[in-house]
Parts: structure tokens; C-alpha cells; sequence
């Protein structure tokens, strides 16, 4: 269960991660400047297992991984929108971070309300309101690549390294 952080329409990545911290690496250092420029309150208040839900084409913009970093390292469970930015969309399952797309959820869920999410089956339940939206599952492979923490921890997982072979 977790709180919500509402927006709007066409939030980019420069605003989800303002382009004069590009040069810092750490995840936790990512996190402590997400959304500084559109809500200046969110790195105070935002909570592990909060939501973000936006309008149409969240992350649009640049195509850099670092706002899907600073999002799930500021401790958001998932971000609910209309639509995602295609390229923001592949970042965020790249490094692990659950994205689910319901114009419907977008559009009643409001900021504040307590939210509950089944990331198995996409469905999204609206505590507050007593609502509950599809935004359909994941297919498994995916699901278990967000499970790992994102690509490169699957991988892993999934192909461990083999040792040389002397021929």
C-alpha cells in the first residue's frame, strides 16, 4: 500500500531528472534531486511503496536511464499513467522499475489517495476511492525481469557466467 504523487501530461525527463545532475552516479544521489523541478516537496514527502500517476507521454523527452533510476530510487513501488513515452517505457523495465498504463486510473486516481497494485495481473485497487482499474499483467518473462531488479540482474540470474572452455 502506498500513497500517491499526482501529474499531469507530457512530464519529461528533464523535469523527472533535471539535466544538471546528469553527472552523478549513485543511485541515492539520483534520487534526492527526482521531480525537484516540478514539486519541490516530493524527495521530503514521497515514502518506499508510494506511486506516481501522470497523464499521457510520462517521460518523454530525453532518452537517458537516469529518470527511471531516480524514480525507483526515491522508493516509488510503480508509476501509473495514460501513456508512457516509448523509450521511457523499455528504461524502466530495463532497470526494474514496474510501470503499468490505464488511462482510466490516471484519470480518477487523485493525488493522496492509498493505492494497492497486483503487478502479476495489472490490477491497480484505489483504497481510498474503492475503485479498481486493468491495466493487464505483464507477460511472465518481463514480470520476472522486474521481479530481478531489471535486465542486467536477470540476466545474470538466468545465464551465469561459464567458464572458459579448453579446447
Amino acid at each position: 500500500m502506498g500513497r500517491v504523487f499526482k501529474y499531469g501530461d507530457s512530464v519529461d525527463t528533464d523535469v523527472i531528472l533535471p539535466a544538471r545532475y546528469l553527472s552523478l552516479y549513485r543511485e541515492e544521489d539520483l534520487a534526492a534531486h527526482c521531480m525537484e523541478d516540478l514539486d519541490g516537496s516530493f524527495v521530503a514527502q514521497v515514502q518506499p511503496g508510494d506511486f506516481l500517476v501522470a497523464g499521457e507521454n510520462f517521460g518523454c523527452g530525453s532518452s537517458r536511464e537516469h529518470a527511471p533510476i531516480a524514480i525507483k530510487a526515491s522508493g516509488v513501488r510503480c508509476v501509473i499513467a495514460a501513456s508512457f513515452a516509448r523509450i521511457f517505457y523499455r528504461n524502466a523495465i530495463n532497470i526494474g522499475l514496474p510501470i503499468l498504463e490505464s488511462p482510466e486510473a490516471a484519470a480518477e486516481i487523485q493525488a493522496g489517495d492509498e493505492l494497492e497494485v497486483d503487478l502479476a495481473s495489472g490490477v491497480i485497487h484505489n483504497l481510498t476511492q474503492k475503485r479498481s482499474y486493468s491495466a493487464g499483467g505483464f507477460p511472465p518473462f518481463l514480470q520476472e525481469m522486474i521481479d530481478a531488479g531489471g535486465l542486467l540482474p536477470y540476466l545474470a540470474q538466468s545465464n551465469p557466467p561459464q567458464p572458459p572452455q579448453n579446447t
